[in-house]
């Protein structure tokens, strides 16, 4: 049956895709298949809404049109409620939309939630003491090229350039990561570890760099912020997995692209959003 409701567009103008040319064209999408917006948050100059607020003004779908870190924010504030989450790429990498609907593009989401034909899930992520990971998360001394990545998006290039140096020294000589229990990979740890929530389990990625022909194309790779480009090894997929630096106390992270600093190890779980998210590919 076909979707026919007005919904709250939250969205960032930080993020990719969020100048004012790129709202219109989702405001008129949405508009033309049913789904108009009737409200909108631009976190995180506003608040995001509370459950009361969507409730009061008769809203089912909360769409959350922006990068990794607004979502993760959003998903977090929208625990709990009784309406539907429709994730649209907003932003640079948009791994939860692309986990949800697949390589189509935004409109055909929207259609697909207009027509009746999506569904709903409970996504799965990553919980932890320190934060949740939608997207999913990153650790070790690598996760320093945010720095660069904001820098890009400023279009700083002198920033850039400043901030590229400093990553890859940091990269090549900061205390590594290791996973720890279960005991997976090399016990002397890595430069960069992903962990990225599916239906079986955290997928556990561990990237490096052991010759000069790896060191570029992983530095190529992290500018890029497409780390699977670089060498990198699966080790597995677990329920639950704890990390460590090796040689300090300090572990830094990104969940969903925001930076965390934790102290010690840390365990991350694998777990199930707590809001239902519309998507076309519910085991996915």
């Amino acid at each position: 049956m076909a979707v026919k409701q007005g919904i709250w567009l939250i969205h960032n103008e930080a993020s990719g895709s969020n100048d004012e040319a790129g709202l219109a064209r989702v405001r008129e999408h949405c508009r033309a298949r049913g789904l108009p917006v009737v409200d909108e948050t631009s976190f995180p100059r506003d608040d995001l809404p509370t459950h009361q607020a969507l409730d009061a003004a008769g809203i089912g779908i909360a769409a959350l049109f922006a990068g990794d870190g607004t979502i993760n924010a959003a998903l977090d504030a929208l625990a709990g409620w009784s309406g539907k989450v429709l994730v649209l790429p907003g932003g640079t990498m948009n791994l939860l939309f692309h986990r949800l609907f697949g390589d189509c593009e935004m409109k055909e989401a929207i259609d697909a939630v207009a027509e009746g034909s999506a569904t709903t899930c409970r996504a799965a992520m990553i919980e932890s003491a320190v934060g949740s990971g939608y997207a999913g998360v990153l650790t070790g001394p690598g996760t320093s090229w945010n720095t660069v990545r904001e820098a890009m998006r400023n279009r700083d290039l002198a920033g850039m350039a400043r901030e590229a140096s400093d990553a890859l020294e940091h990269t090549l000589e900061g205390p590594p990561v290791a996973c720890v229990e279960p005991a997976l990979g090399k016990a002397e740890g890595y430069p960069l570890i992903q962990l990225e929530p599916t239906r079986e389990g955290i997928e556990i990625t561990a990237f490096h760099a052991e010759t000069t022909g790896e060191y570029v194309k992983q530095t190529v790779a992290l500018l890029q912020h497409d780390f699977r480009a670089g060498p990198h090894d699966v080790l597995g997929r677990e329920d639950a997995v704890t990390l460590r630096t090796i040689g300090a106390e300090e572990l830094g992270l990104l969940l969903d692209g925001e930076p965390v600093s934790a102290s010690g190890a840390v365990t991350f779980r694998l777990g199930n959003a707590e809001v239902d998210m519309l998507t076309t590919r519910p085991d996915g």
